[in-house]
């Protein structure tokens, strides 16, 4: 989100995916708290800005995973 000072701050969002990522992958997540639940999902959580976000979207389809939910969490 730019601010009006111009900068881009990064908020917290929760990205929920289908399915359980492996070991091998977090590193294509920097910063992002990663955690396998036991229903079969994953949840990455951590504050990134836009262009990160949409980066993690990209890598997200590469590993042919199905976002569940993503959620903005305002301070």
């Amino acid at each position: 989100m730019t601010n009006q000072s111009g900068k881009d701050n990064g908020c917290c969002y929760t990205i929920v995916v289908d399915g359980h990522l492996e070991d091998r992958w977090t590193k294509w997540f920097p910063g992002m708290e990663v955690i396998r639940l036991p229903e079969g999902i994953t949840r990455l959580r951590g504050s990134v800005d836009q262009s990160a976000l949409h980066g993690m979207f990209s890598r997200i389809r590469d590993l042919q995973l199905s976002i569940l939910l993503v959620k903005r969490e305002d301070d």
